[in-house]
């Protein structure tokens, strides 16, 4: 096979010309996609997570419309019939043309769609390696973060082109009983009913989920605020209330809050908005994403906590049983009762300048398997303190 540029390749791999570029081997084809919109159709009712649902990958694309949508459909190549879909994108960073899931730090965990009826096997990794490769676009790197071992309950199979718990980040799950009084038990020390009691003092104290749309934007456009004045004081950039990461969630409110996927809650008081939170549901689980709360004065009733555990508490009572209090390890999550869920990373070279990159990732996920010998390198990094 000749690439663009005319040099040969050697390859197993034939590639022909339809809607898109089609691969195939091992009996899989993939056609990638350049447009979120035509794919959209596919495995539109398949194994997902939250973060595969429709209204977050099209509020996304939609969003960030800055880097190139690559969407791989993956099928049977003699039925025909869909496997699996990956949503990814394709940029440019330091001279490197990486593809990666479609992310950018919004999503907690990326995966493939997968469909309902299908059993897709390890060889679908390495099938969509291979096309990557015989793409003319020449690309340089594959990097697939954030990757949960199960997609609704399901294996995942990219996840075992790495090792299991080798990103950086993880999940935080709660799980609970029918019985919310003994979730409150097991909680105590953080004294949530007495945070309501103290709360529930100000005068038109209540905790609402905004059900219409204009009072969902009207909560984000508090928490935006709230957030930022928070980052501000610790010292720490914020971004997500910037024109793109605004345009996001926004939209994603606007397509999910009808039927329930984009939640919006708030403990509001006739003082104000006073604390809000932010999350995704789908199937079983809740992701809780966003927190934010009007500051130090209101540090007696631990607005933010109080918030997430009222959210909780809510969407408990219509039968919600899993939560995820979103990726990162903050101390709160602990004593909400969460249990950490490893994620999958996964770098492979496509090209020979993307090798020292995909060497680098590897070593840094290494690194992690040794907690001190992390620290020692990263302070070497001058990334020690912030």
């Amino acid at each position: 096979m000749r690439r663009a540029d005319g040099t040969e390749v050697m390859t197993s791999l034939s590639v022909e010309h339809l809607d898109g570029l089609v691969s195939r081997t091992s009996g899989i084809a993939i056609d990638f996609v350049r447009d979120w919109r035509q794919a959209a159709s596919r495995l539109n009712a398949g194994h997902r997570t939250a973060f595969q649902h429709g209204y977050w990958l099209g509020a996304w694309y939609q969003a960030f419309d800055d880097v190139a949508p690559l969407i791989a459909v993956i099928s049977d190549a003699t039925t025909g019939k869909d496997i699996a879909m990956v949503p990814m994108i394709s940029h440019i960073r330091r001279g490197i043309r990486i593809v990666e899931f479609a992310d950018l730090g919004v999503s907690d965990n990326n995966a493939p769609i997968l469909a309902h009826d299908a059993a897709p096997e390890a060889t679908i990794g390495k099938a969509l390696v291979e096309a990557l490769r015989a793409l003319p676009d020449s690309f340089d790197l594959l990097r697939l973060r954030k990757m949960p071992a199960q997609v609704s309950g399901k294996p995942n199979p990219l996840v075992s082109m790495g090792r299991i718990g080798s990103s950086s980040l993880n999940g935080n799950l709660v799980l609970m009983g029918d019985d919310y009084a003994d979730y409150q038990d097991s909680i105590k020390r953080l004294q949530m009913p007495r945070c309501w009691r103290v709360f529930s003092r100000h005068t038109g104290a209540r905790f609402e989920i905004a059900t219409d749309v204009a009072r969902a934007h009207e909560l984000m456009d508090v928490m935006d605020v709230q957030q930022q004045a928070r980052m501000r004081k610790l010292g720490s950039p914020f971004v997500l209330n910037d024109k793109t990461h605004a345009r996001f969630y926004r939209e994603v409110a606007r397509q999910g809050i009808a039927e329930g996927y984009a939640v919006v809650s708030a403990l509001v008081c006739d003082e104000g908005i006073v604390a809000t939170a932010l999350g995704v549901r789908h199937g079983a689980t809740f992701y809780l994403l966003r927190i934010s709360h009007g500051g130090d004065s209101w540090s007696s009733c631990s607005p933010g906590l109080l918030v997430a555990e009222r959210t909780l508490a809510a969407l408990h009572a219509e039968g919600m049983r899993r939560f995820d209090l979103s990726i990162g390890n903050l101390d709160y999550k602990r004593r909400f009762g969460a249990e950490r869920v490893p994620l999958t990373d996964v770098s492979i070279a496509l090209s020979w300048r993307g090798l020292p990159f995909a060497w680098r990732d590897y070593a840094a996920q290494g690194l992690r398997r040794y907690p001190a010998a992390a620290a020692l390198a990263a302070q070497a990094m001058g990334k020690g303190r912030r």
